[in-house]
């Protein structure tokens, strides 16, 4: 099996392992998403205020364990990883499947810099469409007072019972497509920086894929972090002074924000978005890269297994015929004459039997 060469997997199969591997890496850092969303949710603490405030990360994380315990730090981890896992799906296959219908129309699998970031735009785009309900009961769960926790059906009912109706469960959905620059950078930055460092490269090593997915999710979280923050105010709760009034557009939870926090508000959690980035970025890619050298060898075994099968079936078929075939041609010699002859005209012909 050693010399045979392993073929590219199905879009399918890209998804699968895209998906596995962004499970395993949300898994692992889930606490800092908790700590990112609370603190871009929240706003400027004013004078005789009684809601709770987080002064940066690691206060983030020590109120949150001192409030609610270690279990605080993994609220809503069940619809999180779900909407990870259909996100990730959807978009891996979207992006293989228009990268393969871009390979077949240029004849290359090799595509300039605007060409991958325009192929991971349609990519998100397509996926955000099917996706985004699920990230907005995440963050609803993710910013519940303790005393309110409710689970993802709870949250869900919430969430269509209020002014918007259905139409709620795609609350953010206009940012979110914008928002699909970030995986378009982040993935258009990978290809491109996979090509330029690890030419000629059929797999990377993990530390390698590590390395390129930390830095192509750190350039795209920066350039897109106001509108990540004004994503998260959309689908959360309004905060008190709105009086439960909810945000319509991301430039108006902008807006907001400026207002009350000034400028760089629209940068708060921007530590540990790009920290929780890297980390989950690094690993997924590293994760994705061995899943699917995983699966083409566990497809080439397969097929490999098949092919030998029907080989072994052929030759017992070719074995089980030869007596029955020797058979049919004894008796057809006994049936026959040795040699027959006929006149066709002035000219006689003959044939013989074998």
């Amino acid at each position: 099996m050693s010399d045979r060469k392993l073929e590219p997997l199905p879009p399918w199969g890209s998804a699968l392992a895209g998906a596995s591997g962004a499970v395993l890496a949300n898994a692992l850092v889930y606490p800092l998403d908790i700590v990112k969303t609370k603190l871009q949710v929240q706003v400027k603490k004013r004078d005789g205020s009684t809601d709770e405030y987080y002064e940066g990360t690691l206060d983030a994380i020590k109120k949150i364990v001192q409030d609610e315990g270690i279990a605080g730090l993994y609220s809503g981890i069940e619809g999180a990883l779900l909407g990870v896992a259909s996100t990730n799906f959807a978009y891996f296959y979207w992006y293989s499947l228009v990268r393969s219908i871009a390979a077949k129309y240029t004849g290359s699998d090799r595509h300039s810099t605007a060409a991958e970031l325009s192929m991971g735009a349609v990519a998100g785009a397509l996926a955000q469409l099917f996706t985004i309900p699920i990230a907005v009961v995440t963050t609803r769960q993710q910013t519940q007072p303790k005393g309110e926790k409710k689970g993802i059906l709870d949250t869900a009912k919430e969430v269509i019972d209020s002014e918007d109706g259905w139409s709620g469960l795609w609350r953010g959905l206009k940012a979110s497509l914008v928002l699909v620059v970030n995986p378009s950078i982040t993935y258009g930055a990978y290809e491109r920086l996979r090509v330029v460092l690890f030419a000629d490269r059929a797999s990377l090593k993990p530390w390698e894929a590590f390395l390129l997915g930390a830095l192509s999710k750190s350039l795209a979280t920066i350039a897109t972090q106001p509108l990540i923050v004004a994503k998260v105010g959309l689908q959360s709760r309004p905060p008190p002074e709105r009086k439960g009034v909810p945000f319509k557009s991301f430039g108006e939870v902008m807006a907001y924000i400026i207002e009350h926090e000034g400028t760089l508000g629209l940068f708060k959690g921007i530590g540990p978005q790009i920290i929780k980035g890297i980390l989950v970025q690094g690993v997924l890619m590293m994760a994705k890269e061995r899943i699917e050298v995983l699966f083409q060898v566990l497809f080439a075994y397969i097929a490999l297994v098949k092919q030998r099968r029907l080989e072994r079936l052929s030759k017992q078929v070719k074995e089980r015929l030869r007596p029955v075939a020797a058979d049919v041609v004894e008796k057809a010699k006994d049936a026959l004459p040795l040699q027959t002859s006929f006149k066709v005209g002035s000219e006689e012909w003959a044939f013989a039997c074998i």
